[in-house]
């Protein structure tokens, strides 16, 4: 398994995941997906973000910031959510 740099530790136990078999893997709330899924299916990859600076009030970064990691996607979200109810 490769290791991912983060600074949160993950609580799972990745050795006792790894050492499972393919039988022992409880798949029952999957469903398969046949050929014709596959065949409709299209590969959509999200769209990269463009790097900007952008100037905020001191508070308002902090309360994004206390909020824990991903204050820039929350950010993000917020003003997404902002364009589209502003649409015509």
């Amino acid at each position: 398994m490769k290791k991912h740099a983060t600074k949160k530790r993950s609580r799972t136990n990745w050795g006792r995941i790894d050492a499972l078999k393919d039988r022992e893997i409880d798949t029952s709330d999957i469903p398969e997906q046949g050929n014709a899924f596959f065949r409709r299916a299209v590969l959509r990859l999200p769209e990269p973000k463009t790097a900007v600076t952008i100037r905020l009030d001191r508070q308002v970064l902090a309360w994004f910031k206390a909020k824990g990691p991903g204050y820039q996607t929350r950010i993000n979200a917020l003003l997404r959510a902002y364009m589209e109810a502003h649409q015509s």
